[in-house]
């Protein structure tokens, strides 16, 4: 299958309910693929009239306890701002994808990792976060689906799926299986204890994200920030190749992490002691796991297909211990292996001119 539609089918496997979208490239194969598959199980799918309307049914839908999905990319995605930060305000679960194209503005239709900063530092406004999952292949794409919509249960909080148009449009043999070894048992609260389904017989609910009392905001937002702390503590995901004695550490999410793995593997057979950590969650960041994997290495390079994002969260994490060297494309175009190669050579020779 493509990328996209392993994409669309993880959700009707993972039990969507409803999928609201609109048609954007490279990511129109999901709402082709909903408008058929989601009828065919019983499900509720329909284009909406734009990205704005798209995730404010979204919204309404999730009011109601049902699971919940749309799926757009770059452009469409930043019309969906003040949606997913009204969601956020209101404890709504439902799973976002962004399939990212090249920009800024409308770009083109190639790959890009552009929309980590509006991703991972709230694009909307006000104090929040989504849990961020960036799959690297068609078999993960499928599968984070399944760990989205649970995630977005446990903790009433939307979560995006962060893919690109590369890995959206690629193909790759797919198991088509519950991810048993992603999931864990959780404490998901019951949507009957906080959905709008009938007050008929019980106390009115009621779901909003305005507070205008004294002190009121204030002490939801500390309730949120307890939540995404809670958050930050179960959930953060990442995994490296070939690190454990490796003196020059690439750092990458995505696509470009499958670049560097390649890059490894030839660095590797000239002697050269490289590794790979691979961020699988952007948000909660890996930073503590990150911190430990370049411990002993002399140079850290996050390579990213933009003009330097995620860069800034490796620098965080780091905290000055080495080097982070940045090697990126803009938005479109996806680099080779060979020039990472080329990149990782020069930088790694750096700290050894310097000594001598």
């Amino acid at each position: 299958m493509s990328g996209n539609w392993a994409l669309a089918e993880g959700a009707v496997q993972a039990g969507c309910d409803a999928y609201f979208g609109y048609p954007i490239t490279p990511q129109n194969e999901v709402t082709e693929y909903m408008a058929r598959r989601m009828p065919e199980a019983g499900r509720v799918f329909l284009q909406s009239e734009s990205e704005l309307a798209a995730i404010s049914m979204l919204m309404g839908g999730a009011a109601t306890g049902k699971r919940v999905m749309t799926s757009s990319s770059s452009p469409g995605i930043s019309l969906m701002q003040e949606g997913i930060s009204y969601m956020c305000g209101c404890e709504l679960p439902c799973v976002i994808a962004n399939v990212v194209r090249g920009g800024p503005g409308l770009g083109n239709i190639g790959p890009s990792q552009a929309d980590y900063f509006q991703a991972v530092k709230g694009g909307g406004h006000g104090d929040y976060h989504l849990c961020v999952l960036a799959p690297a292949s068609v078999q993960e794409t499928f599968d984070f689906v399944f760990l989205a919509f649970d995630i977005a249960f446990e903790y009433r909080n939307p979560v995006l799926i962060l893919s690109d148009g590369l890995t959206g449009q690629m193909m790759e043999p797919l198991a088509i299986r519950p991810p048993e070894h992603l999931l864990r048992a959780r404490e998901t609260p019951e949507p009957s204890t906080w959905a709008l389904d009938g007050a008929d017989g019980r106390q009115a609910r009621h779901i909003k994200s305005l507070y205008l009392g004294d002190g009121v905001l204030e002490a939801h937002n500390r309730k949120l920030q307890r939540n995404y702390a809670r958050m930050a503590a179960a959930e953060v995901r990442c995994e490296t190749y070939r690190a454990g004695d490796a003196d020059f550490l690439f750092v990458a999410y995505g696509i470009c992490s499958r670049v560097c793995r390649e890059a490894v593997d030839r660095l590797r057979r000239e002697g050269m002691p490289v590794g790979l950590f691979r961020p699988i969650t952007l948000w909660p960041y890996p930073a503590a796991a990150l911190r430990a994997a370049a411990a002993s290495v002399r140079t850290v390079m996050a390579v990213e297909l933009s003009c330097g994002q995620m860069v800034e969260d490796v620098r965080l994490a780091i905290e000055g211990h080495c080097p982070v060297e940045f090697y990126g494309r803009p938005g479109g175009e996806l680099m080779t292996v060979e020039e990472v190669l080329a990149a990782a050579r020069t930088a790694f020779a750096a700290p050894l001119r310097a000594a001598s």
